[in-house]
């Protein structure tokens, strides 16, 4: 049905076929606008296709064209509009629809991995390993060029961004358009899709009491570098727990206490480096806690 030149690729190239038949089916134009028609909450579409514009960001993400005025002026009878219109959808894009399109693309994604046999052999079993680090375009030369030798100028945006390995994918961000905003004002957003069963994996900037504290509370687990600012107490001395790759462990428990006055028991590690970080540290500290 689809000719000689599909049963080709078909034939020698099939893994590229089955991408690409994924990709349409995921993010086609098609379910690409029922989407957007469902999620949108102030936008809406009159004469340009939200298709249209992730198709030309796109090209400009994949670097295929190095901006989007380049992509829009190969395409720009099949775009249909002008380019201001192209850029006045994308300043009104809300951060909240995009954060849907990544959750959404992992949602129809997720299941399609574990049908073919894709998924990633877990780190630990019977975890949701979650991965969390925030995104930040911290260089100059990513700012307004009118803002660049600025020092009061407004930043770029940041977000929070979730990976699980298990299956390849960014499952979840948190966009936040202030640039002079902390990460740490993210959080309470974040522990709202924390669930039980959940491990995740942070570095040190997420070592708070109250973000610990409250996974724990859920029912979850993490893993992260300790914050010299953390309040605990002691419960145990270290004691020797062996060697690893790159150093000598030792454990021991410490609690913390929440804004509730409940207690909370983690695992403190120490970590004797082989050799020492490039910041220079020659000892890591981790709390952990299981779910």
């Amino acid at each position: 049905m689809l000719g000689t030149v599909f049963e080709r690729f078909v034939e020698n190239s099939p893994i590229s076929v089955m991408v690409r038949g994924t990709l349409e089916r995921v993010l086609g134009a098609e379910p690409l606008n029922r989407w957007y028609e469902r999620t949108a909450q102030k936008q809406y579409t009159r004469d340009l296709l939200f298709s249209t514009v992730y198709d030309l960001m796109s090209q400009v993400v994949f670097r295929i064209k190095p901006s989007v005025n380049a992509a829009y002026r190969d395409h720009e009878a099949d775009v249909g509009t002008s380019v201001v219109s192209v850029y006045n959808k994308l300043n009104g894009l809300e951060t909240y629809t995009a954060a849907e399109l990544v959750r959404y693309s992992a949602r129809e994604l997720t299941p399609l991995i574990e049908q073919v046999g894709g998924e990633r052999q877990p780190w630990l079993k019977s975890y949701r390993v979650k991965i969390i680090d925030g995104n930040c375009i911290e260089a100059t030369e990513h700012r307004l060029k009118a803002l660049r030798q600025v020092g009061a100028g407004a930043l770029p945006g940041k977000s929070l961004v979730v990976y699980e390995r298990a299956q390849g994918l960014v499952t979840n961000v948190f966009p936040c358009e202030d640039g002079h905003a902390q990460e740490r004002s993210m959080f309470g957003d974040v522990l709202q899709t924390v669930e039980a069963g959940d491990l995740w994996i942070e570095d040190r900037n997420f070592c708070t009491r109250e973000f610990l504290c409250e996974i724990d509370d859920r029912g979850a687990g993490f893993i992260v570098r300790q914050h010299e600012g953390l309040p605990y107490e002691i419960l145990s001395s270290l004691r020797d727990a062996g060697r690893i790759e790159t150093g000598r462990v030792a454990e021991q428990q410490v609690r913390v206490q929440d804004a509730q006055g409940n207690w909370h028991v983690f695992r403190r590690l120490r970590i004797k480096l082989d050799e020492a970080t490039r910041d220079g540290d020659g000892r890591l500290y981790i709390l952990r806690v299981s779910p």
